[in-house]
């Protein structure tokens, strides 16, 4: 039995009566503000949206079903009447924002209620999620050290995990929805290009630049999915696992660097789903293995983008206020040569087709992360220990992103610590509703739910 209440179940007291937006937003700004390193700014007129949200409720004439829910925002994204720091001192003074980005404008449509701009590593540029400007936001784990909360967009999974809000919007470039959430023990979808307006969303690398909800469940997240694609009442449908396919990267489980709780969670739960009539193989998928190949051949796609991006700060006077950490990773971007990214470039098409031929109708599943989220003292202090960390959180993310595959990050389970462990469900390019509706199935079948039967929808 979950502790905590989904974006469904708060729609459902809506409905009834039994809390009303304001109480939700007193509530989520409360806790926002006492909640270090979570936010970077607040939105002060939430109130004020959440008693229009109360007064529609009142006459009976709500937006949607998420009609007065708070939500978080991360700094990447334009919410008008605020800056967008990028979570960067370089841009803490840029001028607020004129209008909100399109999916905030999406959402806001619905009757949701931004409660403000959550933290993140700088300019996005991390699988870990610190950030020496703003503070790094921490998990509440009982009984540990605190851990690294997953990055970049870690001050939305923080605000998510910490009950402060019960969805969240975030970027993924490399895995920046997907660690978090692992690390966290919640649910991330990371969309295929090009499934939202990128509109008043700020770069990182625009190949690879993508968003992405962040909450308790596959429902929350298509129910956010919808919503900032301007269908908020468009709501999830359910499929069954009969004739589910999945394919587990044999060669990612074999990895003598992968947590053995992390691959034993994940086996476990693949058991529990072939007991549930999915089809489970076991197996190498030769088109991860050559994407990873190419990334550790040539270099990171995203990096030499972003190296090109933020070229100007880097050899500018404002350079030395950047995280050092950001900055040496993105100087060394500079020394991939032209040649590298013509074959990456070259490459990655390829490679697409492939996986698609690879893996016809079924769903890869590998781990989100090798390992739990860890200690954050020691990435602090020891610049070589967080570049190499950075580096392994990273690598079971980045060759999906390469490869425009959506993919949702699930619990698993828990370590010996009592930490989250996760795994991660994805699919080929643009084939989104289709993994998402599988991952609604595999998600009522972890929780003992007996899933509607409807027929697969053809639309992405």
């Amino acid at each position: 039995m979950r502790g905590f209440a989904t974006l469904a179940e708060i729609a459902s007291k809506l409905r009834d009566g039994s809390i009303d937006p304001i109480e939700l937003v007193d509530t989520a700004m409360r806790g926002s503000r006492s909640a270090p390193g979570v936010f970077v700014s607040l939105n002060e007129r939430a109130r004020d949206a959440a008693a229009q949200s109360a007064d529609r409720r009142r006459r009976g004439t709500p937006l949607s079903r998420l009609d007065g829910i708070p939500f978080a925002v991360k700094d990447m994204i334009d919410l008008a009447g605020s800056s967008t720091t990028r979570g960067s001192l370089t841009r803490r003074d840029s001028p607020h924002a004129s209008r909100d980005a399109a999916v905030v404008a999406h959402l806001r449509a619905a009757g949701m209620i931004p409660i403000g701009k959550t933290n993140l590593s700088e300019f996005a540029f991390s699988g870990l999620g610190l950030n020496p400007h703003f503070g790094t936001p921490t998990a509440r784990f009982d009984g540990v050290a605190p851990r690294a909360p997953g990055g970049s967009s870690s001050g939305s999974a923080i605000a998510v995990q910490r009950g402060l809000v019960a969805a969240a919007i975030g970027t993924d470039t490399a895995g920046s929805v997907r660690i978090p959430a692992a690390f966290n023990g919640l649910t991330g979808f990371r969309a295929s290009c090009g499934r939202y307006d990128m509109t008043g969303v700020h770069p990182l690398a625009v190949t690879l630049d993508t968003l992405g909800p962040i909450a308790h469940t596959v429902e929350d997240c298509m129910l956010l999915d919808s919503a900032m694609q301007g269908r908020p009442d468009h709501g999830p449908t359910e499929a069954t696992l009969r004739d589910a396919r999945f394919i587990v990267d044999s060669l990612s489980l074999d990895d003598p660097t992968l947590e053995p709780d992390v691959g034993r969670n994940l086996l476990d739960i693949m058991a529990r789903l072939r007991a549930c009539g999915a089809c489970v193989e076991v197996r190498p998928v030769q088109t991860l293995s050559l994407t990873r190949e190419l990334i550790a051949t040539h270099g990171w796609l995203g990096a030499i983008e972003a190296w090109t991006l933020y070229r100007e700060t880097l050899e500018g006077s404002e350079a030395q206020r950047l995280d050092p950490r950001v900055r040496h990773r993105l100087l060394a971007a500079r020394d991939i040569d032209s040649n590298a990214e013509a074959r990456i470039r070259a490459e990655r098409p390829r490679l697409m087709s492939s996986m698609l031929a690879e893996l016809g109708d079924a769903i890869l599943v590998t781990p989100t992360v090798k390992h739990v989220a860890p200690p954050l003292a020691a990435l602090e202090s020891d610049a070589r220990q967080f570049a190499l960390m950075n580096l392994e959180t990273l690598s079971l993310t980045m060759p999906g992103s390469l490869l425009d595959m959506p993919g949702v990050a699930m619990p698993s389970g828990v370590d010996r610590q009592g930490l989250p462990t996760s795994l991660l469900f994805s699919a080929p390019q643009r084939h989104d509703t289709r993994l998402l509706r599988i991952c609604l199935a595999v998600d009522a079948a972890l929780q003992g739910e007996a899933p509607i039967e409807l027929p697969v929808e053809k639309h992405r």
